[in-house]
């Protein structure tokens, strides 16, 4: 499994009067994480683009188990457990640096598109062969 820490103090103006973080700022967060992410593994989002390849999302869930605050250290976590074939999944755990307990959890699915022809396709190289440095386990 490939894990990526993730951080993000949260800001004023995407908490709600209480300074509760408003529920769609999670998906931003999972962006940034996953573009940080990508980028560690040794994927530059970028250089995909250029090969003629986008991955756009196709599905996204949240669950809230408690509340991030105004002014929190977030610590968002991006898991991927599986070689991409298909699609990448990509699994996140929510944060608060001082508090060990879960806040939010999330899955977000992307796909593989041929940007020339507008059409799903099969993961190219580029992304199998950099999770799959990621992924496998190192020996020796």
């Amino acid at each position: 499994m490939y894990v990526y820490t993730y951080f993000h103090r949260v800001r004023y103006r995407e908490c709600d009067p209480m300074r509760v973080v408003y529920h769609a700022h999670y998906l931003d967060y999972f962006e940034a994480a996953r573009t940080d992410a990508l980028r560690d593994a040794g994927l530059v989002y970028r250089d995909l683009e250029d090969t003629g390849v986008m991955m756009p999302v196709v599905e996204a869930s949240l669950r809230y188990h408690r509340p991030c605050l105004y002014d929190e250290l977030l610590e968002v976590r991006v898991l991927v457990k599986e070689i991409p074939k298909t699609r990448l999944v990509i699994n996140y755990e929510v944060y608060a640096s001082k508090d060990p307990k879960v806040r939010v959890t999330g899955t977000v699915t992307l796909c593989f598109v041929d940007t020339t022809r507008n059409r799903p396709i099969m993961a190219p190289p580029l992304v199998t062969e950099v999770f799959e440095r990621a992924i496998t386990p190192k020996i020796g």
